[in-house]
């Protein structure tokens, strides 16, 4: 099999500059290999997230960018049954637990973290009994061993981390039954064959949880390229606020789409791909 790159948008707003960079970035990837596909994925796990009409601009405007895609668009709100099929490997493999520790339970724990930054589940859970009366619907955790997870990313180098110690057990289904990104990312590449996953470096550290899952699973992982994200001019990283900086926006105005795209290969560093 060739190389098969994705692009799995979320439909939460428009297309913006960062992700339209990922997106061609993902493009070149798969374009510049003979046999090279890509997987176009839409990533609406979480329903009340999702924004009416967005999913349908999103595609006229990796069209307008002169990207194409070979597969989808796949849609992930029509994949729960894979999902859950994986939780119930992973639950026979006893690496899945029960938690009904609220937000606020966990924030008042010793393991909270300073204000903005990511929460760090204690535990409490992971030694109690299963089946005891739960004081809320719970949230499923998969037990993270305490040991170093390492990989090697084509555009940063050799990264690790501490899972255990800086994230812990984290969650696979969340208590009002959504199914977690970390979960249904792994599923989906490993279902359609993804073997060089192009993203934005702030979804580097996401990593490390998919990679424990796709072990645990039993399946081979993905190369990865965490590209450099793309900023304004005061070196804040763009983002679906940024409207003026939507593709929508940029295509209404008169935008030359082949200009983006040459400018969009002045935003790499060492080892990313380069349209």
């Amino acid at each position: 099999m060739g190389v098969r790159t994705r692009f799995a948008p979320s439909p939460t707003g428009d297309l913006h500059l960062g992700g339209a960079w990922t997106a061609l970035a993902s493009w070149v990837v798969a374009r510049r290999e003979p046999g090279g596909a890509v997987v176009l994925r839409v990533e609406d796990i979480d329903p009340p997230r999702v924004v009416a009409g967005a999913e349908a601009r999103i595609e006229q405007d990796l069209r307008w960018l002169g990207l194409d895609w070979d597969e989808g668009p796949a849609r992930q709100s029509e994949r729960t049954g894979l999902y859950l099929q994986a939780i119930e490997k992973l639950s026979a493999l006893g690496l899945v637990y029960p938690c009904d520790c609220s937000r606020a339970e966990l924030a008042r724990s010793a393991s909270a973290p300073h204000p903005g930054e990511e929460l760090v589940y204690p535990g409490t859970c992971r030694a109690l009994d299963p089946q005891r009366p739960m004081k809320r619907a719970p949230a499923l955790r998969v037990r993270v061993p305490d040991e170093a997870v390492a990989y090697e990313d084509a555009v940063v180098g050799r990264v690790t981390q501490q899972l255990a110690r800086e994230v812990g057990d984290f969650v696979l289904r969340r208590g009002d039954g959504v199914l977690a990104y970390q979960l249904a990312v792994v599923v989906d590449d490993a279902a359609m064959g993804i073997t060089e996953v192009v993203r934005g470096g702030d979804l580097l550290q996401s990593t490390f949880r998919q990679l424990l899952v796709y072990r645990a699973l039993g399946v081979e992982p993905p190369a990865w390229f965490h590209c450099p994200l793309v900023r304004d001019a005061e070196g804040r990283r763009l983002a679906k606020r940024h409207k003026a900086l939507g593709l929508n926006e940029l295509r209404n105005a008169g935008a030359d789409p082949a200009r983006l795209r040459q400018d969009s290969s002045h935003g790499t560093s060492r080892g990313a791909p380069t349209p």
